[in-house]
């Protein structure tokens, strides 16, 4: 699959989102397999709310007490197109309907090799880590140490038409491997859409549930999409804290 042909779940949710709607297509299709999931079980537990004071909100996964990964584009100001600030980044552990458990404000930004804002891309490069003022109450996810073809996977986040509860699609899988600006990508079939990115495409490992990937695109009007593969973010978290 040629990745002219997907479409970025890019800062989909901002100020005033709507209440719930019809599912959107994108990345869904006509048929919807996401289902509500309870914030306080593991693994959802180690999920976060990224929010920017530009607007944008997005799903993000802890990786270390004062470490969360997202996606880079979520980063990106809707209006100029621009980095935000990194303490203009909020991070809210178990949102649910205005509540949640814990905040923390990002300090730092460290953000895929040659990712550009202005275009969101290239997918390859479409990650972040984020540095945090405060550790978070939650488990931190491991990266998975593979996640082949055939490997049953989830996939979860705050999404646009239900921004106020956590959608995961709990039963698809990894489908192919796929190569962008020298990075290793996941192609999965799991149904999401915009607010989802960032949000981890968690398979089984060793030890339990672990991150393969980071979601950050969708197919046109089909279930599935694309994450950055946890093999690609796992070398620049020597500063994950």
């Amino acid at each position: 699959m040629k990745l002219d042909r997907l479409l970025l779940l890019a800062l989909a949710i901002v100020a005033g989102p709507s209440a719930a709607q019809t599912p959107p297509a994108v990345g869904i299709g006509d048929q919807d397999r996401r289902g509500t999931i309870s914030i306080t079980d593991a693994p959802w537990s180690s999920l976060v709310l990224v929010q920017t004071d530009a607007g944008s909100r997005c799903t993000g996964a802890v990786i270390a007490a004062r470490s969360v990964v997202t996606a880079a584009h979520c980063l990106v100001a809707p209006r100029t197109g621009k980095l935000v600030r990194a303490d203009r980044v909020h991070v809210l552990l178990g949102y649910t309907r205005g509540d949640y458990i814990a905040h923390a404000r990002a300090t730092e930004m460290i953000m895929g090799p040659g990712f550009d804002p202005t275009h969101r891309g290239p997918a390859g490069a479409d990650w972040a880590i984020l540095l945090l003022d405060r550790a978070l109450p939650a488990a931190p996810l491991p990266m998975a140490t593979a996640a082949p073809p055939g490997s049953a996977a989830m996939l979860a986040g705050w999404q646009r038409d239900r921004p106020h509860v956590l959608l995961a699609d709990t039963s698809c899988v990894v489908e192919a491997l796929l190569q962008d600006a020298g990075a290793t990508l996941l192609r999965h079939g799991c149904a999401a859409t915009r607010g989802a990115s960032g949000g981890p495409l968690l398979v089984r490992d060793a030890g339990g549930w672990a991150i393969a990937g980071i979601a950050v695109a969708a197919n046109r009007n089909a279930r599935g999409g694309i994450a950055v593969s946890a093999a690609t973010v796992a070398p620049h978290m020597t500063r994950a804290r």
